[in-house]
């Protein structure tokens, strides 16, 4: 594997395999070292877990990291960003984690490119890693995904971890549904929705979703949403036994979770940006994995 650049483009054992480095590095079974290579963040749009997550994962792996971002590199002279990462690759580096807003162009970029990319977030496209450190989150829950109820809450339509998720999650065979207002539904994902008092009731697994405003042509209305999309105390207490809540983040306290309930017993949104840093740890293995040592087996020897 040369890049990561959709959950479309991994089978079910990829995916496991994934899981079984994470779990593998968390616990201290196996450590790897990459320290001859240079890898390149370049974040095209603003981000804290995603981008300081990988600089964790980078710098524990041993890489030398360079910061790129549109204000001081040459893509404000009108470089292209297939130009940027040629110029990348020429120097040294040999990964690029790449977050920028167009969507379906990564698989251009990647043409003749012997650097390796990972998609740290393209638009509404996807946003694979971010799905990898929730389902290994869940992982960690349930025994298997097969039959497992998931809902995903919220701005579906413009938002690439449902995507993500909803391709993932339906090859692993967990049972997929969807709540959202009329306006951002998305309907290549399927007709699965329900109301938030139904998912409730049903659901393992409720990932909640941020209202992007960002990428809505028009304002965001957030009058009444919490009560009618959103996961309140009240609705929290009728979930079931077992049943865990997840969120990408950032959150919005308050519009689609009461605030309350980010740290509650049930929530595990802490515990996926901690799962965040050994699944980005995995993901870079298997990209570098010739640039990589394992130290844990050179120690044994």
């Amino acid at each position: 594997m040369q890049h990561l650049l959709s959950m479309n483009e991994l089978s079910a054992l990829d995916i496991q395999a994934f899981f079984s480095k994470a779990k593998k590095i968390k616990y201290g079974e196996e450590q790897w070292s990459a320290p001859n290579a240079f890898a390149a963040n370049i974040f095209l749009e603003p981000s804290t877990r995603t981008k300081n997550s990988f600089y964790i994962a980078e710098k524990r792996l041993g890489i030398d990291v360079i910061d790129v971002n549109g204000a001081d590199s040459s893509l404000t002279k009108g470089e292209s960003l297939r130009d940027t990462l040629k110029t990348l690759e020429s120097i040294g580096v040999k990964l690029a984690v790449l977050r920028q807003s167009e969507e379906g162009i990564l698989s251009e970029l990647t043409e003749n490119l012997d650097l390796s990319i990972i998609n740290a977030g393209d638009g509404i496209g996807e946003h694979p890693t971010q799905c990898l450190l929730d389902l290994f989150t869940i992982s960690e829950e349930f025994r298997s995904f097969e039959g497992l109820k998931v809902t995903i809450a919220g701005d579906v339509k413009h938002s690439r971890v449902a995507r993500s998720n909803a391709f993932a999650l339906k090859k692993l065979g967990a049972q997929v549904s969807f709540v959202a207002p009329d306006a951002w539904k998305d309907s290549a994902l399927g007709d699965s929705y329900i109301t938030m008092d139904e998912a409730v009731e049903r659901s393992d697994v409720l990932m909640l979703l941020r209202v992007q405003c960002e990428r809505h042509e028009e304002p965001a209305e957030y009058e009444d949403y919490l009560s009618t999309y959103g996961l309140t105390n009240a609705r929290e207490a009728r979930m079931k036994h077992g049943s865990i809540i997840l969120h990408p983040a950032p959150v919005n306290r308050g519009v689609e979770i009461d605030s309350a309930l980010v740290e509650c017993p049930r929530s595990r949104i802490f515990q996926q940006m901690k799962n965040g840093v050994v699944v980005r740890m995995a993901i870079i293995q298997t990209l570098l994995q010739e640039e990589c040592v394992n130290v844990t087996a050179y120690k044994e020897c």
